[in-house]
């Protein structure tokens, strides 16, 4: 008995270390399961939303291509060939936000606060019917409150997929810092010698007569300055800047205190050109957009993001410093389509 019974024992023993060696028991599996099942349902919220919001925005994209006319008068919009067009394109923009989103196999937030952005675009629509004689202002009303919900989810899903790219690791949060904070780069070169042109633009207040989206720059002392700038949807935005580079006729840094509303630093660059043809001008600027990717995609939807604006400001620069003005264009003078035509001033001042 003895014998039999340690026998026993060491079978036990054998069974019980092959079966923890083979993996877990199969009372651990579903555990293991659920595990795995949470882990997907915590990351599948947000594609299920981005998902819904990619069908809803290729659905309503074909009903604006395919009745632009019968959309129009469903928002209480007047149905003619102007509101046609209009949802037509608008309709373009919906079914290549709703692609764009669902032809990711992971989706990132990029598309979505590009539907944010049309988003802002329609209530501004919306707005502008509100504003008129609109015969069927209830419809209006309705389409802004529902835009408004759609937004509201839209930002939503945005949020959720800016978390989970997030999570991802720290080589994703390293790219989530890259794509807040922008960089610009612009170079022209200006017919005037270095001397010239550093001291045109150390003079921090000159800098209004060519970058037209600043208000003012008030010179507190040597070093310090107060900036007051146009933003989008007609507000302003204020910040104090030191200068902390400063060699005479060859190079100017700056940088924003760490409270302004948007945060920026650069250098200016002024450096004899070939063959003594003047100064090559070179702007780099380095600023975080108000509420990061958001606000970048609102900025460049009113034409008013760096990018574009140091370009347009180095080239009026250049106007001034070679001409004494800058020169303004028909277009620039009267946007949008318009008949060509001189402005009734020049009209009475020929006349005289």
């Amino acid at each position: 008995m003895g014998t039999t019974s340690r026998t026993l024992d060491q079978d036990t023993r054998g069974q019980t270390d092959r079966a923890s060696r083979s993996g877990p028991r199969a009372s651990d599996r579903p555990r293991a399961r659920d595990q795995v099942e949470s882990s997907r349902e915590a990351g599948g919220t947000g594609d299920s939303l981005a998902n819904g919001l990619g069908w809803f925005s290729i659905g309503l994209g074909l009903a604006q291509i395919a009745a632009p006319r019968g959309m129009a008068r469903l928002i209480g919009v007047t149905d003619d060939s102007r509101s046609a067009a209009i949802m037509r394109t608008v309709g373009m923009r919906e079914i290549a936000a709703g692609i764009g989103i669902l032809s990711q196999p992971h989706h990132r937030p990029g598309w979505l606060w590009g539907r944010v952005a049309g988003d802002i675009m329609d209530l501004a629509l919306l707005g502008t019917v509100l504003s008129g004689n609109s015969m069927q202002r209830n419809r209006t009303v309705v389409a802004t409150a529902a835009v408004l919900g759609v937004t509201a989810l839209d930002v939503l899903s945005g949020q959720q997929l800016e978390q989970r790219s997030e999570g991802n690791g720290e080589s994703s949060r390293a790219e989530g810092r890259r794509r807040s904070k922008s960089e610009v780069t612009a170079n022209l070169t200006i017919n005037r010698p270095p001397e010239e042109v550093y001291r045109f633009w150390r003079q921090l207040d000159n800098l209004p007569q060519f970058m037209q989206h600043l208000e003012s720059v008030q010179v507190l002392d040597d070093r310090r300055s107060h900036w007051v700038a146009r933003a989008p949807a007609g507000k302003r935005v204020e910040w104090d800047a030191v200068i902390t580079q400063d060699r005479p006729n060859e190079l100017i840094g700056w940088r924003s205190d760490e409270d302004a509303q948007v945060r920026n630093e650069g250098t200016v660059r002024f450096r004899p050109a070939p063959g003594g043809r003047g100064t090559e001008v070179s702007v780099t600027l380095r600023y975080d957009p108000p509420a990061g990717v958001l606000g970048a995609a609102i900025s460049k939807l009113f034409l008013e993001e760096p990018t574009k604006q140091i370009p347009d400001d180095l080239r009026r620069f250049k106007q001034v410093m070679e001409l004494g003005e800058v020169m303004l264009s028909d277009a620039t003078v009267r946007p949008g389509p318009h008949p060509a035509q001189p402005d009734a001033d020049l009209e009475q001042e020929v006349e005289r």
